[in-house]
């Protein structure tokens, strides 16, 4: 049998998703493509599941798609993922917007943290920064990469990135395509946090698990979604949006949980 190209494991509440060609730095190839998004279906569906990490076998997160391909689609003159079928959609339905590749990340109900374990480019960078957060290595190198192939942004990026770490700075990395380490990207907000390479597992995972253990997952959803509705809305939506929301949520199960767990001061005990 043929070894998956992304592997699953679901710890607790934690389910960690693996690119799987470490040979290859984790390249990116439409089988890959089709496996991620089925593995992020399977997590996104399990209700034992409540955050999502992705990373990267061996030294690599994702350097990009495989070189193979690209000498394919330089030779046809057009993008071709090399998929027969479609994949699985999870995060489609949400709003139009998010019902793309990669940017079906936005439309997930629950939190993704992509542990950018070493390099990350191209499209191993697009996929990390769709992600909701981000751990890096210190010594990681995140880099577009496109301009070097002749390429504009892809899949949305040219709209994200900028929302992350402002104008400025997008364009500095958009258009040089320059390498930044781990510890810049913490500097200018592209990544959450860059740790120590030994420590970057612990440290990703203890957040996960944080987030998994102590938020409701009622509130992480609810706020995942005005988080990227509102990026394309105006405040007055916000506050009407966050008023609906909140009747709502204080009605549900996980509101009370919440304030037995407030009096008792023990954490709580969300469904």
């Amino acid at each position: 049998m043929t070894e998956p190209v992304v592997l699953s494991d679901t710890t607790g509440a934690i389910a960690t998703l693996t690119l799987n060609r470490p040979h290859r730095l984790n390249a990116w190839t439409g089988r890959m493509h089709a496996e991620y998004r089925e593995a992020v279906a399977r997590a996104e569906d399990d209700p034992a599941v409540r955050v999502i990490v992705v990373t990267g076998a061996g030294r690599g997160f994702c350097a990009g798609a495989d070189v193979a391909a690209l000498e394919k689609e330089a030779e046809a003159g057009h993008y071709d993922d090399g998929l027969t079928e479609e994949p699985a959609r999870p995060g489609w339905g949400v709003r139009p917007d998010f019902d793309h590749p990669f940017a079906f990340h936005l439309g997930l109900a629950k939190p993704v943290v992509a542990m950018v374990n070493g390099p990350a480019a191209g499209i191993g960078f697009v996929l990390a920064c769709f992600a909701d957060l981000r751990f890096a290595a210190d010594g990681a190198k995140l880099t577009t990469a496109h301009g070097r192939l002749g390429l504009p942004a892809e899949f949305g990026l040219s709209w994200l990135l900028p929302r992350l770490i402002g104008a400025g700075r997008a364009a500095d990395l958009l258009l040089s395509g320059r390498i930044v380490l781990g510890d810049e990207a913490e500097t200018m907000g592209l990544v959450t946090r860059s740790i120590p390479a030994e420590q970057l597992l612990e440290t990703t995972l203890a957040y996960a698990d944080t987030l998994a253990r102590t938020i409701s997952p009622t509130s992480l959803w609810l706020t995942k979604r005005q988080l990227y509705g509102d990026l394309l809305g105006d405040l007055d939506s916000s506050i009407a949006t966050s008023a609906t929301l909140l009747d709502v949520a204080m009605g549900g199960p996980d509101f009370a949980a919440g304030v037995r767990a407030l009096r008792s001061k023990t954490d709580p005990e969300f469904r």
